[in-house]
């Protein structure tokens, strides 16, 4: 079966006006934990290993200030930027529009100033989308709700089956163009988010659990509150650290591959795989991180499919487990321990495979190499072992 393809649209071309006027611009560049709160939206969206491609819906007026939030997420994937219109319909069908020339089946509909969707939300609502159903993530209402009129309260309203709908919004690509379009020559009709265009229109659209914690943040309040979340003030950030060991023996040959890089040496490392214990370490120690088992685990050596793969296959596989939990990698550190090859000629390669591997900076990885002072087998030459460390945030990190 094939994987659908899911692109992402971010709506950030409003004013903000409840927010109330500030230097930093519109609400969507107001900080929040130290960075514009369009940005911890954008890096959970780009980090997430079911989204391929994202358009981010912007005010021409605010360019400046756009590109230089999406600077910093240039190595986690292309943001396609298109001018925002009059109003939210518009823009969204303006970010519609920018992917037509893309193989796209699924497309998730969100909105800048909400910072918080987790991983798992982006997950039921890309999963509940279909050929022909949209998926709207909700929660049930919690209060009482009255109606009023003239300042007074003249009725009490049943909450019973009356949910909040969040974002982002899932929809089949060719039906929510489709609505648009065909919404887009209806002044006469009113639209409050992209599933009553998709109700109007005929399309189904299925509920999904949301989460309380993915909400829009409207007012100077809610943006007080958010920046005392990221920052610790309200609860504890989860930082977690794995670590990892490798050995292989060394058998003859004439190359090693150590931490993506292919060495000559007149010996060879043996194992099912391409045998590359740094990769193989560090792959453990993001895993520990999340409880997910080991390397073994997921790619059993008994599986002939993983005879002589590559092992950024197994890296890369730990960086999106991590980030489907909610993790966000902040450090990696490798210690190979060899009598030979020397390491240091390959250490700067290596930490920029490691960095590509994780789509980190590559300040934040760390490769050493000691020898074992010719004690043990890794003193005769027999193996190459390493070890490895990953630190990780969880939750409360974007």
């Amino acid at each position: 079966m094939s994987i659908p393809k899911v692109a992402a649209i971010i709506v950030a071309s409003g004013r903000g006006v409840r927010a109330g006027e500030h230097p930093e611009g519109a609400k969507q560049f107001r900080r929040i934990g130290g960075r514009p709160i369009l940005a911890w939206t954008l890096e959970r969206l780009l980090r997430h290993p079911k989204v391929g491609s994202v358009v981010l819906v912007a005010n021409p007026d605010d360019a400046e200030r756009t590109a230089a939030t999406i600077a910093p997420f240039d190595d986690l994937g292309e943001v396609r930027v298109v001018d925002g219109g009059a109003t939210r319909q518009a823009s969204v069908r303006n970010g519609l529009l920018a992917l037509s020339e893309y193989p796209v089946d699924t497309v998730l509909i969100h909105d800048a100033v909400r910072p918080f969707l987790s991983a798992d939300l982006i997950d039921r609502v890309a999963a509940a989308t279909g050929p022909d159903v949209g998926a709207l993530p909700v929660v049930p209402v919690a209060d009482t709700l009255k109606k009023g009129e003239d300042g007074h309260v003249i009725a009490t309203v049943d909450r019973s089956g009356l949910y909040a709908a969040q974002t982002p919004q899932g929809f089949p690509y060719r039906a929510i163009m489709d609505a648009h379009e065909k919404a887009a020559n209806r002044a006469d009709v009113e639209f409050t988010d992209d599933a009553s265009i998709a109700e109007w229109a005929g399309l189904a659209v299925a509920m999904v659990e949301g989460e309380p914690d993915n909400v829009k943040l409207t007012s100077a309040r809610d943006l007080e509150l958010a920046d005392r979340r990221l920052k610790g003030e309200s609860r504890m950030i989860d930082v977690r650290t794995g670590n990892g060991y490798d050995v292989h023996k060394l058998v003859d040959g004439d190359h090693v591959i150590l931490c993506g890089v292919r060495i000559p040496h007149d010996q060879t490392l043996s194992g099912h795989s391409d045998a590359d214990v740094g990769f193989h370490a560090l792959t453990d120690a993001l895993l520990a991180t999340c409880g997910a088992g080991d390397i073994g685990d997921h790619f059993p050596p008994s599986d002939p499919q993983w005879k002589g793969a590559a092992s950024h296959i197994f890296l890369t596989a730990a960086r999106d487990i991590v980030a489907k939990k909610g993790g966000r990698i902040m450090n990696a550190d490798i210690s190979l321990i060899c009598e030979a090859p020397k390491i240091a000629p390959h250490r700067g390669t290596m930490r920029k495979a490691i960095a590509d591997c994780l789509a980190i900076d590559m300040e934040r990885v760390s490769v050493k190499a000691t020898t074992n002072e010719t004690i043990g087998f890794v003193g005769r030459k027999e193996g190459i072992a390493a070890i490895a460390t990953a630190s990780v945030v969880y939750g409360e990190t974007l």
